[in-house]
This record gives C-alpha cells, sequence and structure tokens, in this order.
C-alpha cells in the first residue's frame, strides 16, 4: 500500500446490521396458520409489524393474541398491535384492491409483501371439476398474487432505494419444478391436476413482476417449499410421515425456523441484491427427484 493511500475500511457486515428488519411493516394473506404463521412470527419476533389477512376472522384473532405475546419487548410499536388480523377474500381483482385499500387506511407504507395464500384440489383425472378444481386454485395461486401486488405498489415503493428495498414474496412450491401430480401427499387415485401449473404459473409471475419492479427498488422472489406442516400436507403426513421423512435427505420435513430464516435474508439487507429468484427450500428433496431419472 502507498503511504498516502487510506487504510481500506470494511463496512459492517455483523448480523445485527446485515438482518435487521425491526420496525418494518409487512402484510401476510393466509398468515394465520400453516407456513403463513410461521413466516408472521419470524417477523413479529424480530421487531416488525405484520398484518395478517385471511377469511376466518376467529382464527386470524387467535393467531395474532399468540404472535403479539411473541412481540419483543422493546418493539417500536405499542403492546398488542405488532400483529394485526385483516378478514380478506382475495380470490378476485376487486377483493385484492380492497385489502390493499385497508392497509392504506392503517400505513403509508409497507416494506414487507407475502403473497401465500393458496389452495390445492385432488380429484380423479377423468372427473377433475373446472370451476373448484382449476379456477378456484388458479385465482388464489396466481391472479391474487398479481392483483394484490400491483394494488400496493404505491406503498412499497415508497422511501425504498436500492440497498434499503421493499420486498414482494410470493410463496410457490417446489411442485413447480415436479412433473408428477399424484403421489403420497394425494389421496389413492387422486392427483392435483391443477396444482403444479398453477405453482409454475407463480414462479414465472414472480420473476417477469421482478424485472418490471426492479427500477422502483422493490425486489420480487419465488420462494418454493418442499413438504412443511400445513392444511395441504395434513393428509399426506397424517398418513406418511415416517415415509416424508425417511426420503428427505436431511431426515426431516421443514420447521418454522427454516422458512423463518429465509425469509428474515430476503426481507433484510442481506438480501437487497436478489430478485426474480425461485428459492427451493425442501432439505435437497427435489434434485434427489432429478437425479434418479
Amino acid at each position: 500500500m502507498p503511504k498516502d493511500a487510506a487504510p481500506e475500511i470494511l463496512p459492517d457486515l455483523s448480523t445485527a446490521k446485515l438482518f435487521e428488519v425491526r420496525g418494518k411493516i409487512a402484510l401476510i394473506t393466509g398468515g394465520a396458520s400453516g407456513l403463513g404463521k410461521m413466516m408472521s412470527a419470524a417477523l413479529v419476533q424480530n421487531g416488525c409489524r405484520v398484518y395478517i389477512a385471511s377469511r376466518r376472522m376467529d382464527e386470524l384473532e387467535r393467531a395474532a393474541a399468540m404472535l403479539n405475546e411473541s412481540a419483543p419487548k422493546d418493539s417500536a410499536f405499542p403492546k398488542g398491535t405488532a400483529c394485526i388480523p385483516l378478514r380478506a377474500d382475495i380470490t378476485s381483482k376487486d377483493a385484492c384492491y380492497a385489502l390493499a385499500g385497508e392497509i392504506k387506511k392503517r400505513e403509508d407504507h409497507l416494506d414487507i409483501l407475502v403473497n401465500n395464500a393458496g389452495l390445492t384440489w385432488g380429484d380423479k383425472m377423468t372427473d377433475f371439476p373446472e370451476e373448484k378444481g382449476w379456477d378456484k386454485v388458479f385465482h388464489l395461486n396466481v391472479k391474487s398474487q398479481f392483483y394484490l401486488t400491483v394494488a400496493l405498489l404505491p406503498l412499497l415503493e415508497k422511501g425504498k432505494s436500492n440497498t434499503n428495498h421493499g420486498s414482494v414474496l410470493n410463496i410457490s412450491s417446489v411442485a413447480a419444478f415436479s412433473p408428477s401430480s399424484t403421489g403420497p401427499l394425494s389421496e389413492e387415485g387422486s392427483g392435483t391436476w391443477s396444482y403444479q401449473p398453477s405453482k409454475a404459473a407463480s414462479v414465472h409471475l414472480s420473476r417477469s413482476l421482478a424485472v418490471e419492479l426492479a427500477e422502483k427498488n422493490i425486489l420480487v422472489n419465488a420462494i418454493c417449499p418442499g413438504v412443511f406442516p400445513s392444511r395441504m400436507t395434513a393428509w399426506g403426513l397424517g398418513a406418511h410421515k415416517d415415509v416424508f421423512d425417511s426420503v428427505q435427505p436431511t431426515g426431516r420435513i421443514g420447521a418454522p425456523e427454516d422458512i423463518g430464516g429465509l425469509l428474515l435474508f430476503l426481507v433484510s439487507r442481506a438480501g437487497a441484491h436478489i430478485t426474480g429468484a425461485a428459492i427451493p427450500i425442501d432439505g435437497g428433496q427435489t434434485l434427489q427427484f432429478f437425479a434418479r431419472m
């Protein structure tokens, strides 16, 4: 180093700096149960305010009460307001805009949107229903992710920069990469014929939105979970949990710490250079499947 050269100064790369989310505002659809509740807990416990939205107010209120109890004592938000329940049915464009309107009444900005609400339908291929099997699945798993994101753009982009980004996380599934619509998560003789295509569409939508919204400092990524405890997997895990554990390269199915850790990474400074990604979180099961082909 030349004598007159300034010494190199390293930035603060501590976990406290990289993964700080305290004070952020989030909306998580389907946030009262399953993966949504796990992600809500990760944000609330780290100092965020989280709005959780779904159709069942009784379930939302129970989840919000539990999550508020887990908020840090030095929270930036008054006691009992770290998690706020909002009843919403987002299966139409108007309903998505109505939910966005409720957030706009309460907050002047939004840092994190997690489009987590989703559903599946299993039935025989030769008798697969059109409305319940295809229309409702695509309405919630794909269309609502688009319309709710668009409706909230003014809040998501407010005050953001290329190191302090707005985050949109679309919860897809490793089913987006798998050609199989039948398996141990479905009852014998049934298949989830619309679920896999809807989750593939969610991944592609995430990439399209990522291209369009990067200039607004809004990063869009798809999280693609494998098997986690949820309503969708309840039947399969009830009947075959030992099988699922045994075929996982990690020897277990997903846990709250797994999805919570990935979420915190993507919405914090640590994830501020990642957009358009579709990230599997399945303990390597998808790779194992393709390795056997």
